[in-house]
């Protein structure tokens, strides 16, 4: 790799870090503690203040259970095309459909089927907005106190600050959409339904 090459992927790693830990929703008082490396070394690393070493990558991909070549992918070429490389998170797969950095983001998830008669709902909290579309299967989540079973065509918004968990439902897997905003940004509906306008 030439010397020009090196650098650009070097600098793309920050915007790669940040985009990794976004997707799994985590933030990086989460990454400083499963890594062992100091937050404000984290955040110099996303920001491009610090320079990456082989040290420093390999408990973060570790962490987000990628590649060393997956961290210093090929730096942003303007190809407007999706790199549709999936993601595994909490046993979920996760298909990026946008890859915007921050704002909004767009995934396909495919939950597997469940296994075995009950399963007991591990509930999260973490900072964002989730906005989720059940394409396929019966989606059960669980927000707060709430306990509901989505099916094909259902929607659920929800402040991921409440704590929640969502799983299969049934014997088959679910695939829904997902819009999901780490700064907490909802989806905001600007049309509507010419039967729902008070003409």
């Amino acid at each position: 790799m030439a010397t020009t090459d090196l650098e650009a992927a070097l600098i793309a790693v920050g915007p790669r870090l940040r985009q990794l830990r976004e997707q799994r929703g985590l933030t990086l008082t989460d990454v400083g503690l499963s890594t062992g490396v100091a937050v404000s070394t984290l955040s110099r690393l996303e920001s491009g203040g610090r320079r990456p070493t082989l040290e420093l990558l390999l408990p973060l991909a570790k962490t987000y259970q990628v590649t060393l070549d997956e961290l210093v992918d090929a730096p942003p070429t303007g190809d407007p095309r999706v790199n549709l490389r999936a993601i595994k998170v909490h046993g979920m797969t996760m298909l990026p459909l946008s890859q915007r950095p921050g704002g909004i983001q767009a995934y396909k998830i495919i939950v597997p089927r469940r296994r075995g008669r009950h399963v007991e709902p591990d509930l999260k909290t973490h900072e964002g907005y989730d906005w989720l579309y059940v394409l396929s299967g019966k989606l059960r989540l669980v927000l707060g106190e709430h306990d509901l079973v989505l099916q094909p065509g259902e929607v659920a918004e929800f402040d991921t600050r409440t704590p929640h968990w969502f799983g299969a439902a049934g014997e088959e897997p679910v695939e829904c959409l997902s819009l999901f905003g780490t700064q907490g940004q909802k989806a905001h509906v600007r049309a509507q339904p010419r039967s729902a306008r008070s003409d």
